[in-house]
């Protein structure tokens, strides 16, 4: 449904609210974006004299009621309940509201579905296979033992990987400086497999694929352009896919596998957020409910009286 021109222009506003506020995401406005517009058009849906000001806490809850009947997967309703609060705070602090009808609005609770995981044996299977296809120093090949060892060994998120310079590796001492949510810096380490990828990568792969606008990018697409994430799970899902039992997974599969196996291997929590970048310990916390699965799973199928 098309908007008037008043609501089209309070979500240029709105948008450029976003975009100047909190180091959010380009992906985070988007989907704050068309959220607003999705609460808009329900409104205007219902009458098209409908002003903003009649935006109350009886159409916020319409709007949810009417992607929950859609089927509309309960994290994505918490997801855009928390948007709607947002964009109701920015419409009451902007005039538009007399009073706030998102602070009265509550979120549906999101089931926690524990995350995929990769074997310790699966993880050591995923990186030989990849390793034993970089042997013939394919530029292409090396590329991807590269990408699968930095996202197992380090744990950092896919978007992080693709934002790697060259300058953000530190190999004298094993580590990669990344710049994660918010904008915020941390270092995470890598090892011996890992530096040997970056090794070959840098001497016979780059050099083949290095182009005027390839930059300082340290992964490059066949053309020379830095390598964008969609890129990067085609290459993770084709590397896992060829390991017998394992689950299909991308990057963030990687990522949880990584973390699992740290916590599995002794590391402390703390140890861990801090590596993964998580904000909340509450995040980090849920690998703990994957390993303790993991451990029952074993019970279960080995222990003579489970």
């Amino acid at each position: 449904m098309e908007l008037p021109e008043d609501l089209e222009a309070l979500l240029g506003e709105y948008g450029r609210h976003l975009r100047l506020g909190r180091n959010r995401s380009a992906h985070t406005v988007r989907a704050y974006l068309g959220d607003a517009r999705s609460l808009l058009t329900h409104l205007y849906a219902r009458s098209a004299d409908s002003a903003v000001r009649e935006l109350d806490l009886a159409l916020l809850r319409s709007w949810l009621a009417q992607q929950a009947g859609a089927g509309v997967a309960r994290t994505t309703m918490a997801r855009r309940a928390s948007s709607a609060r947002t964009f109701t705070a920015w419409l009451t602090g902007a005039g538009r509201l007399e009073i706030d009808p998102g602070l009265r609005l509550g979120s549906p609770k999101a089931h926690r579905v524990l995350p995929a995981v990769l074997g310790t044996q699966q993880a050591v299977a995923a990186m030989d296979a990849a390793e034993s296809g970089a042997l013939q120093r394919d530029p292409m090949a090396l590329r991807d033992r590269l990408i699968v060892e930095l996202l197992y060994s380090t744990g950092i998120r896919v978007s992080e990987l693709c934002g790697l310079d060259i300058d953000d590796v530190d190999r004298e001492r094993h580590l990669v400086r990344v710049l994660g949510k918010g904008n915020k810096e941390r270092s995470a380490p890598f090892g011996v497999p890992a530096d040997e990828a970056i090794g070959n990568w840098l001497q016979y792969g780059r050099p083949a694929l290095v182009a005027t606008e390839s930059g300082r990018a340290l992964l490059l697409g066949r053309r020379g352009k830095r390598i964008d994430q969609r890129q990067a799970r085609t290459v993770v899902h084709e590397v896992i896919s060829a390991i017998p039992g394992a689950p299909d997974m991308g990057p963030h599969g990687l990522r949880h596998s990584a973390a699992t196996h740290l916590l599995e291997g002794g590391a402390d929590l703390r140890v861990v957020q801090e590596l993964l970048g998580h904000a909340s310990m509450a995040t980090t916390q849920l690998y703990t409910h994957v390993s303790i699965e993991r451990l029952k799973k074993v019970h279960d199928q080995a222990h003579p009286r489970a």
